[in-house]
């Protein structure tokens, strides 16, 4: 554990109290006198291949819908972790989950909540995964941040440029563990694709390609509709900060994509988050971003400071799968996709992907144990806040290049649009009370 993780740790037992595991694993290691039963069963000592309780992470869930449900599916599955709380605003899948997780135990012990501040206040939740929608990404994490919780959330995880900063810099300021769900990092034919961009195998860059999903954008608002009784559906904590509107079933029900008030800069982010984020790596700048962004047709062109372009477009190229992605180098490219499957150019490269394990790009289970592993030791995830931070508002600068039809362009030291006040104008909305980020 590093220096900086113990000393984080050791604010944390003195302004907080400590957490569940620190208490049992502290007082097992200083022989505090309390009277213990003669018998200890092994499983609790972490013998027989189970995890002692010291050593497990305590987690919990916010917002568990289809996705969350199989990426909390991989984590609870791994032997030093013990899921123990779930939130959600919709009882159905409160009670969804609970049964998941009881069935999990053999116990009757997972703890159902309706308000994310209720799950936040316990003290033994060590990390907390969060699957709502968009528009409670950041919210939700930086208030999960400042209740002493390491973060998993899913992807995109703000509304904003300016959240994206907010969570950025909570999650540095408090030294917390934070995780985009952008598991693409962590799937081998990722990998791969960019280690031939990073070491030179393709000659030098030239173009990265990032499929999008579209560029649509809704700003109409659904028919209104009777709101269920609040511990249905709470549609108040639905909305959280997002602008007050009318309730109607359909948003809840996912139909919420691409309305611009719930929604991170239309479909772009949708699999921009993920593709983007992967021609950042290639490109080694994950410190950085494209200097310049143009719409052009349903694509956006954008370009970094050395020349090298990053062309964000609907579709594939070569139908190895959804969120494909291609690196084109003077000597030679690579594409890869959700399949698994990598092609090359020239055939020479094909013994550099020989023992490339294949799996979809949609498995979260490598991207969940890198995260529970630097819960444990304090490390930066492969996903971190920082990497999101530059790919995240790379996106946002393409989507508004596409929403003002104009070239924009970009200085990634004060993440600001120069001379272009309606461009800076988008980077931030306002939250609804009582919210803050």
């Amino acid at each position: 554990m590093s220096d900086a993780r113990k000393d984080t740790m050791q604010e944390e037992k003195i302004t907080r109290g400590s957490t569940r595991r620190q208490f049992i694993g502290n007082t097992l290691a200083t022989g505090a006198a309390f009277a213990l039963p003669a018998f200890i069963p092994a499983q609790a000592l972490g013998r027989g291949g189970a995890v002692a309780p010291s050593n497990r992470i305590v987690l919990g869930a916010i917002g568990i819908g289809p996705r969350g449900r199989d990426v909390l599916g991989y984590l609870i599955a791994e032997p030093d972790v013990q899921f123990t709380a779930i939130c959600d605003v919709r009882a159905d899948r409160r009670q969804s989950v609970k049964e998941m997780a009881d069935a999990r135990y053999g116990s009757k012990d997972c703890s159902m909540y309706r308000d994310l501040r209720d799950l936040l206040a316990r003290k033994d939740i060590d990390a907390v995964l969060i699957a709502t929608g968009d528009r409670w990404h950041a919210v939700g994490s930086i208030m999960a941040a400042k209740a002493g919780k390491d973060v998993y959330s899913e992807k995109p995880c703000s509304l904003t440029v300016a959240q994206c900063q907010a969570l950025s810099d909570t999650m540095r300021r408090l030294g917390r563990v934070f995780q985009a769900g952008t598991q693409r990092r962590s799937v081998p034919n990722f990998e791969a694709a960019v280690r031939l961009a990073q070491t030179g195998k393709l000659g030098k860059l030239k173009t990265l390609h990032a499929s999008i999903n579209d560029l649509s954008m809704r700003y109409d608002w659904l028919p209104a509709q009777p709101e269920p009784p609040r511990e249905e559906i709470d549609w108040d904590l639905w909305l959280g900060a997002a602008p007050w509107r009318p309730y109607n079933r359909a948003y809840v029900d996912g139909g919420w994509r691409a309305h611009y008030d719930f929604d991170s800069g239309g479909r772009l982010l949708d699999w921009g988050a993920h593709t983007v984020d992967i021609c950042q790596w290639a490109h080694q700048s994950d410190h950085t971003m494209p200097v310049e962004y143009e719409a052009q047709g349903g694509s956006v062109h954008a370009t970094y400071a050395d020349g090298v372009k990053l062309v964000l477009r609907p579709g594939g190229w070569m139908g190895l799968g959804t969120c494909p992605v291609r690196f084109e180098g003077e000597e030679g490219w690579v594409e890869t996709a959700d399949s698994g499957q990598i092609e090359v150019y020239p055939a020479s490269l094909r013994s550099e992907l020989a023992n490339v394990r294949r799996m979809a790009g949609t498995d979260p289970g490598n991207h969940g144990r890198n995260f529970l592993d630097c819960v444990k030791s304090g490390a930066k995830p492969a996903a971190n806040a920082d990497v999101m931070r530059h790919s995240h508002i790379s996106c946002y600068a393409a989507s508004f290049a596409w929403m003002l039809g104009r070239k924009l362009r970009f200085d990634p030291a004060t993440e600001s649009f120069i001379g272009d006040d309606e461009a800076n104008n988008l980077r931030s909305r306002a939250l609804r009370e009582p919210w803050r980020i």
